[in-house]
């Protein structure tokens, strides 16, 4: 019988070229001997950050002759990645910014069912949605209304590509229902969101390039990758705002991967991992994890305060099983359209694919 690697391999093979490549652009050339390279698909943000965890997995046992040039990765905006997984890209491991782009895996048949039951229920790396802002914050942007304030310009991913978009949103929508507002209220302050909005670039890292490039007042990311923006010396700030979104990233194996990629899944919520995520701005999903000075945080001897309100995904929306559809929703195949999709409509801002 044929197996489920075999069959990825062989589709990877009838894709059009440019997807074929992006699905094994690695960030280190797989190559020791006698050894079974690990395929890592994941989103955008998580390049830099995979690196160091690569490198002290390969100084692992479980490892055994790995190195970290034997890590084949591919990277891009969350939806994006998963649909390429399912139309062939080569994956063992896949690490995305919404827990819906795993699943559409899991009814593929890519992914087991159970890829939750895990100590951290499937959850890899972590953070909270923040507004960026410019070097010294020159507007004064404080909280979620400064966003729709005058003729502030801010740039968000596209929700209909990007997960970490997806998560920006909903954080805006949650400052409205979760302060005692009404679904029509939250509603208007997003449809006065998108009119702020002047690009919605197709992926996270895409609108940090396009923030950093000199667009906007204001970006609305993940706080590590405003913490990773200054790291590498962008004349840029981050504001946590008093009510934010937290933000949860799961990751799995495919049914297809190799018990040194089982392995690696493990690793990555291992304290070592967790601290080599922290010292990149994600915040530890696991205890008793030792988090270093983190350069480019507000403080880098405390990195992650916690915000006066931190809603999630569960409590506020019914986890991402309820809120994907009613929320994004593109309107085919019978379905709605999603409140979010039809704000999109509504206001012309419908983003970069």
């Amino acid at each position: 019988m044929t197996t489920t690697k075999a069959r990825l391999r062989a589709a990877a093979l009838l894709l059009p070229l440019p997807l074929a490549l992006g699905a094994c652009s690695a960030s280190g050339v797989a190559g020791t001997e006698g050894v079974d390279p690990v395929a890592v698909n994941a989103f955008s943000v998580m390049e830099a950050a995979n690196e160091p965890v690569f490198e002290d997995f390969a100084d692992t046992d479980a490892a055994g002759a790995l190195t970290a040039a034997d890590f084949v990765t591919s990277y891009g905006a969350s939806g994006d990645q998963s649909r390429a997984v399912v139309a062939g890209a080569e994956a063992d491991v896949v690490h995305y910014s919404l827990e819906t782009d795993i699943t559409r895996l899991v009814d593929e048949g890519l992914v087991a069912e159970d890829w939750k039951n895990t100590p951290t229920r499937g959850i890899a790396t972590s953070s909270v949605v923040v507004l960026v802002v410019r070097e010294g914050n020159p507007l004064g942007i404080e909280t979620w209304d400064d966003l729709v304030e005058g003729d502030v310009e801010v740039i968000t991913p596209n929700p209909g590509s990007s997960g970490s978009a997806r998560w920006n949103i909903l954080a805006a929508w949650a400052h409205v229902v979760g302060n005692g507002g009404s679904e029509e209220e939250a509603g208007r302050f997003l449809a006065e969101l998108l009119d702020h909005t002047i690009a919605l670039p197709a992926s996270g890292r895409e609108a940090t390039t396009a923030f950093t490039d000199g667009s906007g007042d204001v970006l609305l990311s993940y706080e590590n990758e405003a913490i990773l923006a200054r790291q590498n010396g962008a004349a840029v700030d981050y504001v946590v705002p008093p009510d934010t979104l937290l933000i949860e990233n799961p990751a799995a194996v495919t049914t297809s991967a190799d018990d040194t990629a089982r392995a690696f899944l493990d690793f990555m919520t291992s304290p070592q991992a967790q601290a080599d995520y922290a010292a990149s701005g994600f915040r530890p999903v696991v205890d008793g994890v030792d988090v270093p000075d983190v350069e480019g945080a507000n403080d880098p001897t405390d990195p992650f305060p916690a915000p006066e309100s931190l809603f999630t995904i569960d409590d506020l929306f019914g986890g991402w099983a309820t809120a994907a559809g009613e929320f994004f929703g593109d309107g085919e195949d019978g379905n709605p359209l999603g409140i979010v999709t039809r704000i999109q409509q509504r206001t012309g801002k419908v983003g970069e694919q």
